[in-house]
């Protein structure tokens, strides 16, 4: 499943110090039918905690919803300023939801090249950074407590 953000919802969230485990935590959430608000079909409202708080008095997200396809966070706003969206706000969220829904991957491709969405890494995507070696002991030299002799 794709998750994606809209840059300014990037932006925002960046402001606010949430990280993409936020976002996949709030995905997975609804994954498993724990939705805050359903908006329309496919749109839904998802609370997020504020950092080091709960999601009581944190933040809500819209996000375009299409389960086993992609998620896509539309729009974030902390709960303390603004309770809900205002009609005409769920309105033009409904008929983006039912444009999104569908994007073919080719369109959303181009969207993510050009900076216009980013693509949320999948946890199980990222590899493990290796290890780097220790640096080898040049040849015929020995450790000292300032660094490298040589004999």
């Amino acid at each position: 499943m794709r998750l994606l953000k809209l840059k300014e919802f990037s932006r925002r969230a960046r402001k606010e110090r949430i990280t993409d485990d936020d976002l996949r935590d709030a995905v997975a959430r609804a994954n498993r039918g724990q939705i805050a608000g359903e908006i329309g079909k496919f749109l839904i409202k998802q609370r997020i905690a504020r950092p080091g708080q709960g999601r009581r008095g944190g933040y809500r997200a819209i996000i375009v919803h299409v389960p086993g396809k992609m998620a896509v966070f539309l729009h974030l706003f902390p709960k303390s300023a603004k309770a809900n969206l205002t009609a005409s706000e769920e309105d033009a969220y409904r008929e983006a939801a039912k444009h999104i829904e569908k994007l073919d991957a080719a369109l959303i491709a181009a969207l993510v090249r050009a900076n216009e969405w980013i693509e949320v890494e999948d946890e199980s995507d990222q590899k493990a950074v290796p290890e780097r070696p220790a640096p080898e002991r040049p040849l015929g030299d020995e450790r000292t407590s300032q660094g490298w002799r040589r004999r």
